[in-house]
């Protein structure tokens, strides 16, 4: 599996007005629609929530992709975080070591939902109807989605409301194999390859304002208990096969313009020192700024800025 790095600092939060009710700040805005109307059509037109009405205790990758996918997130999300588990079921392999300060989850069919050990709330929606959360900004510091990305018709949309909740710094994981309901999967995934569901899942992230560059993680796991002669002949032959592990991986990133909004988005005096290098003579508002750095610094504190001088 790809080297990983460990999961960022999040900054302390207050209160975080919403891209949304602000025009000038692009952040968490779709830059632009990445599926077309056929893209996001699907074989099965029958509402989702039927689709989904009976619920399947079952899972639907093999072992090696469960751990593979629950290494992922031991290494990217830390002990004590949030975690909002989009599209999930009775089961949302997270380690079971870790602790969290709270898992929400996320999905279409409520027995499924009340049989996860793992999550504290949970609710049912229908993300291709009402893509919208009942959440405020900034509420958690990781979004997963297992296995489940190929049934949404509005995923720009959905990315969007994912960017909005997660903290600064917050991660967002898209995982997914080969596998799928046929029939209620978008066109534009059923239609493509392994290699363009990844691409496909990158310009979900990339179409919304805000979000770091996508990193991909790609591994073929291989299956462990099984070392026979028959398996290995199968395996020759393409008959014994593994599911392929995909995943996704971005970070809320957003550096808001200080020309726009001089706002600091910390907790008052949560900081020791301030520091802006070669770059104080583009602030249009200096006066504001030094108003916000006077709470958000301890009194003992320094702001310091340096410019270059022309000789």
């Amino acid at each position: 599996m790809a080297t990983v790095r460990p999961p960022p600092l999040l900054p302390r939060i207050v209160a975080v007005s919403s891209s949304r009710s602000d025009p000038s700040r692009a952040a968490g805005q779709i830059k632009r629609l990445v599926l077309t109307s056929e893209g996001r059509t699907k074989l099965n037109t029958a509402p989702d929530r039927d689709f989904y009405a009976f619920p399947r205790f079952v899972t639907h990758v093999d072992a090696a992709f469960i751990s593979a996918l629950t290494g992922l997130y031991r290494e990217r999300l830390a002990p004590g975080w949030a975690v909002l588990d989009l599209m999930s079921s009775w089961v949302s392999h997270l380690p079971q070591e870790v602790a969290y300060e709270r898992v929400v989850g996320h999905g279409l069919n409520a027995q499924e939902l009340a049989r996860n050990p793992r999550l504290d709330h949970f609710f049912v929606k229908d993300l291709n109807r009402d893509q919208e959360f009942q959440f405020e900004d900034c509420s958690f510091h990781a979004v997963v989605c297992a296995v489940s990305v190929q049934y949404l018709q509005w995923p720009e949309k959905v990315f969007a409301e994912v960017f909005r909740v997660l903290k600064p710094g917050g991660v967002f994981i898209v995982s997914f194999s080969n596998r799928l309901f046929y029939e209620k999967a978008i066109s534009a995934w059923r239609d493509g390859s392994d290699y363009s569901r990844v691409q496909l899942v990158v310009q979900y992230f990339q179409s919304v304002d805000g979000f770091t560059q996508p990193e991909t993680v790609k591994t073929v796991p291989p299956k462990a208990d099984d070392y026979s002669l028959l398996s290995a002949m199968m395996r020759s032959i393409g008959l014994y096969r593994t599911d392929p592990f995909h995943a996704v991986i971005a970070y809320r990133n957003f550096k808001p313009d200080l020309n726009r909004d001089q706002k600091l988005q910390f907790e008052d005096c949560s900081l020791h020192a301030v520091v802006c290098a070669v770059s104080v003579q583009y602030v249009q508002w200096p006066e504001k700024i030094l108003c916000s750095l006077s709470f958000t610094t301890t009194g003992l504190a320094s702001a310091i800025a340096a410019r270059p001088c022309a000789l």
